[in-house]
C-alpha cells in the first residue's frame, strides 16, 4: 500500500532539490496539534516521525518499520513506483519551470484542432480559478505543469467530454517522447460554474513505460496474478499487471481493496495499491489538516484489513515520494519514505533500519515469490523472520 507522498525526513541530497528541512508526516502531524495513529503506531511508524508532541512508545509492536532512501533521480511519483519494482531512473524526468516550448506547444495545439490556456507552471486548484472561466466561454483546454514531469490537461466535463479529453491527453502522450518524454501526461477534467468550479475523480494518467525490466514483468511471466487497486495501472502503463481494481478517493481504494484480498480466488499474488488522496487533496494544496485526517482515517480502516489477511500474508506499506504541505512549496518533496510490515505470524518489533533503495521492498517481494533477484535492492526477509 503506497500512501501517495507521505514522506519521512530530507534525504542527504535534499539541498539539491530545494528541499532542505522538508518532514511531510512530522510537520503535517505537528501542525495540527498531533495526531495519535494507534495502528499505525503499532507498526512503528511513531519510531520515523513526531506524530505529537509528547510522544510515548507504543507498548506493543506488532509490526517492523525502516525508511527507505531513493537512488532514482528526481522526486515523481513514476521514478518512486518505479523504484521499489526494481527500475532506477538515471536521469531524472524532463520539468518545465517556464512552461513548455512554444514549439511543442503550437505541435500540440494543432494536432488537437485547439488553441490551449495556460502553459504554466501552477496548482491544479488555482488554475482552473484562474483559467476555468476562459475555458468555459472559449472550449480551449488550460495545460499546466508543477516542480514534477507532468503535462496536464485541465477541461470541465460539460464543455470538453471525459473521452475527448482522454483523446487531447493521448496525443499528448504520442507527442511527448525523447527529450520531452515527462513521466505522466494527465487528464484533469472538472465541474460546476463559474467560481466554484470543483476537481472530479475522473483523473486518468497516461505514463511513460519503464525503461526496463519491472518486478511485476518478472510476475506476469511467472503467471503470478498482480491486482493493482487505484493509479497503480497508470504509473506502470498497464504492463505486468493481470487485473485492474478501478478506485478513486481513498475511502474507495481502502474498500476495494479489502474486498479483493477477501475474494476467496485470490489466494495467492500480489495485491499493489496506491492512496492518491495524501498527495492530491492535501499535500499539494498545503493542507496539513486535511492530510491529518486522511491519515486517522487510514489507521481506522487498518484493523478491518489485518483481520482478513492470511496467516501467511504479508502487509507493507509505504510511500513514492515527500510533499511537505507547511513548506513554502505546492510541488513534491525529496525524502525518505516509510517501510512498515505485518504479518500475523511475524514477531513484528523489528528495525529494518534505513534501506538504500526503494528497490529494497521489490527484492523482498521478489524473493517472497520465489522470482530470480533483481539488479538492484536488498531484500529484507530475514530481517522480518520470514
Amino acid at each position: 500500500m503506497v500512501l501517495d507522498s507521505l514522506g519521512v525526513g530530507e534525504l542527504p541530497d535534499a539541498k539539491e532539490y530545494g528541499d532542505e528541512g522538508s518532514h511531510t508526516l512530522e510537520h503535517a502531524c505537528l501542525a495540527v496539534g498531533g495526531v495519535w495513529l494507534p495502528h499505525l503506531e503499532s507498526l512503528g511508524l511513531s519510531f520515523l516521525a513526531k506524530l505529537r508532541a509528547q510522544q510515548e512508545e507504543p507498548k506493543k509492536l506488532i509490526g517492523s518499520y525502516g525508511k527507505m532512501a531513493e537512488l532514482s533521480k528526481g522526486k515523481d511519483t513514476t521514478t518512486g513506483h518505479w523504484e521499489m519494482m526494481g527500475v532506477i531512473t538515471e536521469k531524472a524526468l524532463p520539468t518545465y519551470p517556464h512552461g513548455f516550448p512554444k514549439k511543442l506547444i503550437q505541435e500540440f495545439e494543432k494536432k488537437i484542432g485547439r488553441k490551449i490556456l495556460g502553459n504554466i507552471p501552477a496548482s491544479g486548484t488555482e488554475i482552473i480559478k484562474q483559467l476555468g472561466e476562459e475555458h468555459y466561454k472559449t472550449g480551449s483546454p488550460i495545460v499546466y505543469t508543477s516542480g514534477d514531469s507532468v503535462f496536464q490537461v485541465a477541461a470541465h466535463e460539460g464543455i470538453i467530454p471525459l473521452e475527448k479529453l482522454y483523446e487531447i491527453c493521448k496525443i499528448a502522450r504520442s507527442m511527448l517522447q525523447g527529450e520531452h518524454a515527462v513521466g505522466r501526461v494527465i487528464a484533469r477534467p472538472f465541474v460546476g460554474l463559474p467560481g466554484s468550479f470543483t476537481r472530479t475523480h475522473h483523473r486518468h494518467d497516461y505514463s511513460l513505460e519503464p525503461f526496463s525490466q519491472t518486478l511485476l514483468d518478472e510476475m506476469q511471466a511467472r503467471q503470478i496474478p498482480c491486482i493493482s487497486v487505484g493509479k497503480i495501472w497508470d504509473i506502470f502503463a498497464g504492463r505486468g499487471i493481470s487485473r485492474h481494481v478501478s478506485a478513486g478517493p481513498n475511502k474507495e481504494v481502502m474498500e476495494k481493496s479489502l474486498q479483493t484480498l477477501q475474494e476467496a480466488a485470490f489466494t495467492d499474488g500480489f495485491l499493489f495499491v496506491n492512496l492518491v488522496d495524501f498527495d492530491m487533496l492535501y499535500n499539494h494544496r498545503q493542507d496539513p489538516k486535511g492530510l491529518s485526517q486522511a491519515l486517522l482515517e487510514f489507521d481506522h480502516f487498518l484493523p478491518s484489513f489485518f483481520d482478513v489477511m492470511r496467516k501467511d500474508d504479508l502487509l507493507m506499506i509505504t510511500a513514492d515520494h515527500g510533499n511537505d504541505p507547511t513548506d513554502q512549496s505546492t510541488d513534491h518533496t525529496r525524502e525518505y519514505v516509510p517501510i512498515l510490515c505485518y504479518g500475523k505470524e511475524l514477531p513484528g518489533g523489528k528495525n529494518l533500519g534505513i534501506r538504500s533503495s526503494f528497490a529494497d521492498c521489490g527484492q523482498t517481494i521478489a524473493e517472497i515469490f520465489g522470482i530470480s533477484p533483481l539488479k538492484i535492492g536488498k531484500s529484507f526477509t530475514k530481517e522480518l523472520s520470514l
